[in-house]
């Protein structure tokens, strides 16, 4: 059987226009710039408007990756999608993205990982390539958070923001390249930690019996001690297992989720500031998407050159986690 892995041949992004400063938060909430800024590391944050879906952005960061792969996209075999706010909960978002860019020969399917929704398709892509049976997969995240957003919930509302990013993996013999490990995990104890109610069929209740408002609710204290556990150690495992300690690691791309948690994840693994990519405060928090638009930007502001080793690190709602060492080849 040939030996073979994934590599990253394109990336892209796509976010909003219309830009929701905290400035503007200030205005709709009891808060400030200063205090959102300086316990979450956000400045701004995309919303999509009313004639924008989650398909909208998928698609257009679908476009740009298969751009710059220059792989046709008759010619990809499986569209993955990370995203728990797609336009319906089916079709899929991978549906959507298929018949918009004419991806005919693919097999869609969207994953629900929450913010480790981007690794989860990332690992399904690198299995299915490893294992001989597909060439090229693009892999997606794209996320409408603002339309899960109780906008007077001061805790929340700041956090989330709306966008995609996408990449194509195809296959490489060249396996100490590319793709060169990854570990993925969950803790279904830790559910009621970070919960979208009233999201599918389970019915959510007040005390009252009045409908539970579909709203993100987060014990934010337990979920930000558990992503800083997780993704340290999710990062120190999948260095391991590709043979290399955390000195060796060119850029970090961690979920950005807040600047305290990258911070915190980053100084337990000895990492300088300028190894770590950040993009937080121009974005916020975009869910599964946070990755793959980070990953867009290291690439376009050549923070990435090839021969790099990276590690993409995340953790979710779930909970989940996940990580990925990658060697880059671009």
């Amino acid at each position: 059987m040939q030996n073979l892995t994934a590599k990253i041949i394109g990336v892209g992004k796509a976010v909003p226009k219309k830009r929701l400063t905290n400035f503007d938060l200030e205005k709709m909430v009891d808060t400030s710039d200063e205090w959102i800024s300086k316990r979450v590391g956000i400045k701004e944050r995309r919303v999509a408007e009313g004639n924008e879906y989650n398909s909208t952005f998928a698609t257009a960061a679908a476009r740009d990756a298969l751009k710059m792969s220059g792989v046709a996209a008759e010619d990809i075999d499986f569209i993955i999608v990370g995203t728990t706010t797609g336009d319906t909960i089916y079709p899929s978002v991978a549906c959507i993205v298929q018949e918009s860019i004419g991806a005919t020969n693919a097999a869609v399917l969207d994953i629900a990982a929450a913010c480790t929704g981007f690794i989860y398709g990332a690992s399904i892509a690198w299995s299915m390539i490893k294992a001989g049976l597909m060439k090229n997969i693009l892999v997606i995240a794209s996320e409408i958070n603002t339309a899960m957003v109780d906008w007077t919930d001061r805790d929340t509302c700041i956090l989330f923001g709306d966008g995609a990013g996408a990449a194509v993996f195809t296959a490489s013999e060249e396996t100490d390249t590319g793709v060169l490990s990854m570990e993925l995990g969950g803790d279904g104890s830790l559910q009621e930690l970070l919960v979208l109610p009233n999201s599918g069929s389970r019915k959510y209740t007040n005390p009252d019996g009045t409908p539970t408002l579909r709203a993100t609710q987060m014990t934010g204290n337990e979920v930000f001690k558990n992503a800083v556990r997780h993704m340290y150690e999710a990062a120190l495992s999948v260095l391991k297992k590709a043979g290399y300690t955390n000195e060796d690691v060119n850029l970090l791309i961690p979920h950005q989720a807040n600047i305290r948690i990258i911070d915190a994840v980053s100084k337990r693994l000895k990492l300088a500031k300028e190894d770590v990519f950040v993009n937080i405060e121009k974005y916020g928090n975009t869910s599964a998407a946070t990755i793959p638009i980070a990953l867009c930007e290291a690439v376009e502001e050549e923070r990435i050159k090839k021969g790099d080793l990276l590690v993409i690190d995340a953790f979710g709602a779930g909970l989940t986690w996940g990580a990925m060492a990658i060697r880059w080849t671009m």
